[in-house]
């Protein structure tokens, strides 16, 4: 399998990181033997090599001046459709900024690649939420994998889990904790800190960015259960259909009343089948101490699914980190390995 990385930032340098410490794993027991030839990111530079890129030097690079425009071999210098076109890939790493408005930059991108017969995996929801059934066709069209596991619970197994193991099974609802900062900041808030002490202290630890409206207000969970709605479910959402609220209308004191009940607020993601259709939601919820979701503290997230016939599954884990989601990337990558048999 020859890859492009499109976009070398955090989630990319987490894959290569793997696939270096992972090389002999990988090779013995998945016969997964991937060659870099390109990467391309409008910051750190882009390189192109038909023989295969050093990944140890790169990551070097990278840890020196945050940049590979020294890197003695290759042609420099392809933007990122010319490389997805140009190189000899036949499988793109897309991991641009995520766009829950239009989906660019990694929309297009994505459009090219599979336009291009080559093989994509993402962690970027943008897309997978915009187009999702467009992307998928096109996939289909042209023979080619399409996976994107890390825009849901990052590494934490969720598309691949349900799709694979579920089989003949039928999910009727899911509720999760989508959202590591949200989390974060309840559980802080739990022990004492102000909404404010603790959105800076998820800042300082790097689990909440410099403008964290999309995670506090709901959207990135919004994101997440529109991909989990359609990919899973069978529908055919947009973020305008999800009835949206952050983390910012809970209180501090809503949160002393909760605790002297034994309850817990989490910021909660749903989607449910009706009779008149697929119904989802981001909320804050008060959760007892039965319900396992109110377990959750810290940054982790969990999905419960409801089925018809196993009942309730549930699974938690790192819903971030550039491990967790570079983990993401090789777990899609080994997928398209064993069942395209490239």
């Amino acid at each position: 399998m020859k890859l492009a990385l499109i976009g070398l930032g955090t989630v990319n340098r987490g894959l290569l990181e793997l696939l270096l410490e992972k090389k002999d794993i990988l090779q013995k027991e998945y016969n997964f033997n991937p060659l870099v030839t390109a990467i391309s990111d409008p910051v750190v530079g882009s390189v192109f090599s038909e023989k295969g890129l050093n990944i140890e030097e790169i990551l070097a690079l990278l840890q020196k001046d945050n940049n590979i425009k020294d890197y003695p071999d290759g042609v420099k210098g392809w933007d990122s459709e010319k490389t997805i076109k140009e190189a000899n890939a036949d499988t793109i790493v897309e991991a641009t900024p995520t766009n829950l408005k239009t989906g660019e930059p990694g929309l297009s991108l994505i459009r090219t690649a599979l336009n291009n017969k080559k093989n994509v995996v993402t962690t970027n929801k943008g897309p997978i939420v915009l187009a999702y059934r467009e992307l998928k066709d096109i996939a289909s069209k042209n023979d080619v994998g399409f996976r994107f596991e890390g825009t849901v619970l990052s590494g934490t197994p969720v598309i691949n889990l349900a799709e694979s193991t579920f089989k003949g099974i039928e999910i009727k609802e899911v509720r999760g904790i989508m959202n590591g900062t949200a989390n974060y900041i309840l559980t802080k808030m739990e022990i004492g800190l102000s909404y404010e002490e603790a959105l800076k202290k998820a800042r300082k630890k790097g689990i909440a960015e410099e403008q964290p409206e999309a995670d506090i207000k709901g959207w990135d969970s919004a994101a997440k259960i529109v991909i989990v709605a359609n990919v899973l479910m069978g529908g055919d959402l947009k973020i305008k259909d999800v009835s949206v609220k952050g983390i910012d209308t809970v209180t501090e004191k809503d949160i002393i009343k909760a605790l002297k009940d034994h309850k817990h607020w989490k910021l909660i993601a749903s989607v449910k089948k009706t009779e008149s259709g697929i119904i989802a939601s981001v909320a804050p919820e008060i959760l007892s101490d039965q319900d396992p979701l109110s377990k959750i503290t810290g940054s982790i997230n969990a999905i419960n699914f409801t089925t018809d016939t196993l009942g309730n599954i549930m699974v938690s884990g790192p819903g971030a980190g550039k491990r967790e989601t570079g983990y993401a990337l090789l777990s899609d990558l080994l997928y398209i390995n064993k069942t395209r048999c490239i």
